[in-house]
């Protein structure tokens, strides 16, 4: 129902944006744990969507990596640059260059535009841009069939649009991200926040969810119809609620043992054996405060998953980084594991 209602959404929003000198929104890709299979809590579920952004007609995009490393990961600046659109060769007197005409610039700068709306000092802003696209989910919804027997609900966000919508006792909880592509691959730098306490607005993380979403996929076509490699990691993802790990900590070793193991040692017999390995991942990355980023500097991923060179290059990223300069939480860190092996034990008694 999501990727139903964003495809109309979509729609509204193409004809809203046509001719206009706004970036235009492509279609919304499905990210994260309900759109990869192993949500651990399906009745609070969070379905997030990552719409791509392209640049307007007379403008380009430009991808500047943050190189102070004050936050932690990759992190863009995207820098809004015009460009010529003189059609010469074609003697079109109608179609003015801004660059070349200073008295279409002027007009331009007078006007509500892209530039002076949505950027900041020339670098696309993303609390503008989710400011923006709140007014377009407003102003879409009426256009929408849904909305003749749905509740739209805006909730507030600064980094993403975030709504519900419900009918009766249904409703569905959907996080809008935006993001724009590096080149042709499936690697985006998006408005997610950062670990960091503060995101500067005109700082775009690099985002890895769409590759990881289809390495999912890939392994959903190689994987025996008894695969149960998701809901061990959906039994993991449970239980770690509470405990100083993250979610994606888990699902990053799921992901290296999937790359690892081949998919026919995740049928259901060899299930507990699957949670031990993890486990043991787990608690060896521990003793050697390293974690590697799945995905960055990775040369062995399915060649479908295609990287931009740098990210394939790169030195991977360790995720276990504050771990090696923090001894206390290090510590907490590995109590928190036998905790979380204690728990594990406990679900299995109990048949959860």
């Amino acid at each position: 129902m999501t990727t139903f209602l964003m495809d109309n959404f979509s729609l509204v929003f193409g004809h809203i944006l046509s001719n206009s000198s706004y970036p235009m929104l492509q279609r919304a890709i499905g990210v994260g744990s309900a759109f990869e299979g192993w949500s651990p809590r399906e009745e609070d579920v969070v379905y997030s969507v990552l719409v791509p952004l392209t640049p307007p007609p007379g403008h380009v995009f430009h991808l500047e990596m943050d190189t102070l490393g004050q936050l932690p990961g990759r992190n863009f600046y995207i820098r809004v640059e015009p460009v010529c659109t003189c059609r010469r060769e074609q003697q079109d007197e109608n179609v003015l260059c801004f660059l070349h005409h200073p008295e279409e610039e002027q007009r331009r700068n007078e006007e509500p535009n892209f530039l002076n709306i949505l950027c900041s000092d020339s670098y696309l802003d993303v609390e503008k841009t989710a400011r923006w696209f709140y007014q377009l989910v407003r102003a879409a919804w009426l256009a929408l069939p849904q909305s003749h027997t749905w509740q739209l609900v805006l909730l507030p966000s600064s980094r993403s649009c975030k709504f519900k919508v419900s009918r009766g006792g249904e409703s569905l909880m959907v996080e809008v991200l935006f993001g724009v592509q590096e080149g042709n691959s499936h690697i985006y730098v998006s408005s997610q926040p950062t670990e960091a306490l503060f995101t500067p607005s005109t700082m775009w993380p690099e985002t890895y969810a769409v590759a990881e979403r289809k390495f999912f996929r890939h392994i959903a076509r190689q994987a025996p119809r008894d695969s149960w490699h998701l809901r061990c990691l959906q039994l993991l993802a449970r239980a770690v609620v509470g405990i100083g790990f993250s979610t994606y900590t888990l699902k990053t070793i799921v992901m290296h043992l999937l790359n690892i193991i081949p998919v026919s040692g995740w049928r259901m017999t060899r299930f507990l054996q699957r949670l031990e390995d993890s486990m043991q991942y787990l608690y060896g990355s521990l003793e050697e405060k390293r974690l590697d980023h799945f995905v960055v500097g990775n040369r062995t991923l399915p060649e479908e998953i295609i990287l931009p060179l740098d990210v394939k290059t790169a030195q991977p990223l360790n995720l276990f980084h504050r771990l090696a300069q923090d001894p206390a939480a290090h510590s907490q860190a590995m109590d928190e594991c036998l905790e979380l092996g204690h728990r594990i034990s406990t679900m299995l008694q109990d048949g959860r």
